[in-house]
């Protein structure tokens, strides 16, 4: 959650963060409200403590009536003291509760306004020109088609199984996820990563330091009988891995790369992208996520989004990456850098990957830590994309050729036993 020292000190700040996200900037308020009554209650309380004990001095050494008088002193001065030691932790619940509504300050230079209020910082790669290649008569075929063409998609029995927004990934369509897994893996652990595979359930104490309980939890599938929670993302599992850790960042900073399932609900998008595989319930996904010093966090950023440049490079595809504008920031995120690829079918721009730099906010919530000279602190988390499901979506339509068939980019070859080209099947 938000860092109590920063809002003491420098409240403008976060007042600005909160507009610049389209969010209530009286929070800020709020929030010094509660923390100074609670500041205030402990004054009192730890001046009548203190009291206290040295009337428990005077009363032992008093007699008659005025040790009578003194212990009813003390009587009143016990229900005062528990009286402003109740006060202060309901200030303090307080305070904590509205901070926790309060998203993570955003970094400078970020875009203020919403979802379309992004800024493109730059375009890879041009999107090919299907009619010029295969004649003004050439019919662009979406993911769809070419899948069930390669017999590698079928989202029919997904829905006769599971319902709307479930598939079944057959032949070619299992393996190229696979591919593109496994490729991610590869760059993960050639630049450091540990590989994990992940608990795609959690308790909620988890789902909630991540940030993910907030204004978008109806997207999230709970199980109330076990009260736990399906991950969307393992940046989830990840991030409480170390939950009430100290850890050791004196080498660099701690690199995971987390395989699992993923899962959401998909709710408030009814009607959008239910074609095919693009906005789906369950997906897998190979996820990023690191560990670092806060002053190396934007750095590390950096380094991530040049990691997931590199897979889209890998698969060559065409994309912009785009800085995402505060209104369109989750709660966790001071920054995201998103790539998008160019969706031939539809003629736009489709988000592939997305990086985050969370700063200390979900660490601060999960209480990881590191030692330093002066004591410890808190420590920065972030998260990217490496490879996902999705991904099948533009490669299928961005390397589709005249007669149904996909060429397989280069790169991704070796994890398809050799295989150039992806035949329909007849």
């Amino acid at each position: 959650m938000i860092d109590l020292q920063l809002l003491r000190q420098d409240p403008d700040v976060v007042r600005a963060s909160q507009v610049a996200r389209g969010e209530d900037p009286h929070l800020v308020d709020e929030v010094l409200d509660a923390d100074a009554r609670r500041r205030s209650a402990l004054t009192e309380f730890e001046t009548l403590r203190a009291e206290q004990k040295s009337l428990g001095k005077r009363v032992a050494q008093a007699s008659g009536d005025e040790k009578q008088a003194l212990l009813a002193h003390t009587k009143d001065l016990a229900a005062r003291v528990k009286a402003l030691q109740a006060d202060a932790a309901a200030a303090e619940e307080r305070a904590t509760e509205l901070a926790r509504r309060i998203g993570n300050v955003v970094e400078e230079g970020v875009p203020a306004g919403g979802e379309d209020d992004y800024v493109v910082l730059e375009q890879v790669g041009t999107p090919r020109d299907l009619a010029a290649e295969y004649g003004p008569d050439f019919v662009v075929k979406d993911h769809l088609d070419l899948g069930e063409g390669l017999r590698a998609i079928d989202t029919e029995r997904g829905a006769k199984v599971s319902g709307s927004r479930f598939y079944f990934l057959t032949g070619v369509g299992a393996r190229l996820e696979l591919a593109l897994l496994n490729a991610a893996v590869d760059l993960a652990t050639r630049n450091g990563f540990t590989l994990t595979i992940t608990p795609t359930l959690v308790k909620p104490e988890i789902m909630a330091g991540t940030g993910f309980l907030g204004a978008h939890a109806d997207e999230i599938y709970r199980l109330e009988a076990d009260d736990l929670y399906l991950v969307g993302t393992s940046e989830v599992a990840l991030a409480g891995f170390h939950a009430g850790e100290i850890v050791d960042l004196s080498d660099g900073p701690l690199r995971y790369a987390g395989w699992s399932a993923c899962y959401r609900r998909e709710a408030g998008s009814y009607g959008k992208d239910t074609r095919g595989i693009i906005r789906v319930h369950q997906f897998h996904k190979v996820e990023a996520f690191v560990w670092a010093r806060p002053e190396d966090a934007a750095d590390e950023h950096r380094r991530i989004l040049a990691w997931e440049k590199e897979m889209l490079a890998l698969a060559e595809l065409p994309y912009r990456v785009i800085d995402t504008a505060a209104g369109d920031l989750g709660s966790s995120a001071a920054r995201k850098f998103d790539c998008e690829a160019w969706l031939p079918s539809q003629q736009r721009w489709l988000e592939l990957t997305s990086t985050s730099n969370c700063t200390t906010f979900q660490a601060r919530r999960l209480g990881v830590r590191e030692r330093t000279e002066d004591g410890t602190r808190t420590v920065a988390t972030l998260n990217g994309t490496l490879a996902t499901t999705r991904w099948i979506v533009a490669l299928l339509e961005n390397h589709q050729q005249a007669d149904g068939s996909v060429r397989v980019p280069e790169g991704l070859r070796p994890y398809l036993g050799g295989l150039e080209v992806l035949e329909p099947v007849r």
